[in-house]
């Protein structure tokens, strides 16, 4: 054993003293101190030995270990002084940057538009419950997107304004502004919405909403028109035409779908408008009396317009998109399309 310390101590001197890189301590300090070590094997031997030897040979062992170590730091610290200089002139590693996602850039452009004439920005709550979501939106009990089919209840104890939900549309943030706010009002409400709908090109059970309304004594259905027609030729082309068709939405009254001409085809029919020539992008009309008198706001005084327009589809209709799918897959080739929109 004596002379086993002996031989271990002499050669692993030796190679430290021989090594010239960082790597090279490293792979001698595992070969001496790791656990597979002969100085271990040594340590194992301890508890077989008689009693005079085991404290004998425990120390010389020990001793040989701190020398070991104490050599290896002194070697690795010599290295310091002969570590080749950084040229900081060089050119630093390339990098990737994060950017905006297309959604945001489109949420962000159509928002900008609607803030220049004065509107403001108010994000709703993304957990509603049924009488914001539905009743204080003149939406009666019997209707279908009540079921829970077409929304997404949460196991929550329910309250005495309903049952909690994720928020199906945009639209309950009119009541929570006018709930608060008294009119003259220009509000932008954009966020995400949900509803059980099956994934597929063209629906997500999550997509993006902007909700916009205004409520004055003196606001009627040509005021919405030319809103409208307003942000259709900021956002798309100045010679976008829009057209109104009469439509039906419980918390409108009088209501209208809204369609762009086909900036791809100028209405002459392609399959991105099915050959119609026109887009459908929004849904739009008066504010129903009972939804401003469910706000105390009084409709014989006041009235008001409203639209919700879909941000996935105005942005697939913009970029040529046509699978909804991609928005959310994080596939850095498509996102990386969208860097400088």
């Amino acid at each position: 054993m004596e002379e086993k310390i002996k031989q271990i101590k002499e050669q692993a001197l030796n190679e430290i003293d021989r090594a010239e890189t960082g790597q090279v301590i490293e792979e001698l300090r595992v070969r001496y101190l790791g656990r597979k070590s002969e100085i271990s094997q040594l340590f194992s031997q301890i508890p077989k030995m008689d009693s005079a030897d085991k404290g004998k040979y425990g120390k010389e062992l020990n001793i040989l270990k701190q020398t070991i170590a104490t050599a290896l730091d002194e070697k690795t610290g010599t290295f310091g002084a002969k570590e080749e200089k950084i040229d900081l002139t060089l050119p630093a590693a390339s990098f990737q940057k994060g950017t905006k996602h297309v959604l945001s850039h489109t949420t962000e452009a159509i928002c900008r538009i609607f803030e220049d004439l004065g509107f403001i920005v108010y994000e709703g709550t993304e957990i509603e419950n049924e009488w914001h979501n539905f009743s204080a939106l003149n939406i009666p009990l019997e209707h279908p997107s009540r079921d829970a089919f077409d929304t997404f209840y949460l196991d929550v104890p329910e309250k005495r304004e309903g049952k909690y939900l994720l928020r199906s549309h945009t639209s309950p943030s009119q009541i929570h502004v006018m709930k608060k706010l008294k009119p003259p009002l220009a509000v932008i409400s954009p966020g995400r919405v949900y509803r059980p709908d099956k994934v597929d090109a063209s629906h997500s059970f999550m997509f993006h909403q902007v909700e916009g309304f205004c409520v004055d004594t003196d606001i009627n259905f040509a005021h919405l028109k030319g809103v409208l027609l307003h942000f259709a030729r900021r956002y798309y082309s100045p010679d976008v035409k829009l057209r109104f068709r009469p439509h039906f939405f419980p918390f409108t009254e009088p209501s209208a779908e809204v369609d762009v001409s086909c900036m791809i085809c100028h209405q002459k029919g392609c399959s991105v408008c099915s050959q119609k020539g026109w887009i459908e992008i929004l849904g739009c009309g008066m504010i129903h009396p009972n939804v401003l008198g469910a706000c105390h706001i009084d409709p014989k005084k006041y009235q008001g317009f409203a639209f919700g327009m879909g941000v996935d589809r105005i942005a697939m209709q913009k970029y040529g998109i046509n699978d909804i799918r991609l928005f959310y897959e994080n596939d850095k080739r498509f996102l990386d399309q969208f860097d400088e929109v």
